[in-house]
């Protein structure tokens, strides 16, 4: 990020493992799908991320973005579904350090995050688009 942030080259050394993932996973008929909510003006990590992630959509993952005001009735917190029915909620402290992800079992609790995840989905705007704006 701190070569991102000074404008210089930035190594994806590190990144690398990831990409191979959904590469393979994508390859597999799997789909990665991301939908990021973000404040504006972007804060350096939120333009960190954008960077980033015309790197996972090209190795098949599909973020979109969606304006925090435009995010109505949707939760406050992170979370991610796999397969739409297992959850994980992410906690984060104070200072948005990640404290871990809670496993969440509950069928009805389940339901309501996938009906989220696409009601965010659907106002959400492709990567390429959010870019260029």
């Amino acid at each position: 990020m701190r070569q991102f942030i000074a404008g210089e080259p930035v190594d994806l050394g590190w990144f690398q493992n990831w990409l191979t993932m959904i590469r393979e996973a994508v390859s597999q008929g799997r789909r990665f799908t991301r939908v990021r909510v973000v404040s504006m003006p972007l804060t350096d990590y939120s333009r960190f991320g954008v960077f980033c992630s015309e790197h996972t959509n090209a190795a098949g993952e599909d973020i979109r973005y969606l304006k925090r005001d435009e995010a109505v009735d949707l939760p406050d917190y992170d979370y991610w579904l796999f397969d739409s029915r297992k959850l994980v909620r992410m906690h984060f402290d104070d200072e948005d350090n990640f404290l871990g992800g809670e496993i969440i079992e509950d069928p009805a609790v389940i339901v309501e995050h996938n009906y989220w995840r696409d009601a965010a989905w659907h106002r959400a705007v492709r990567r390429d688009d959010f870019a260029t704006e």
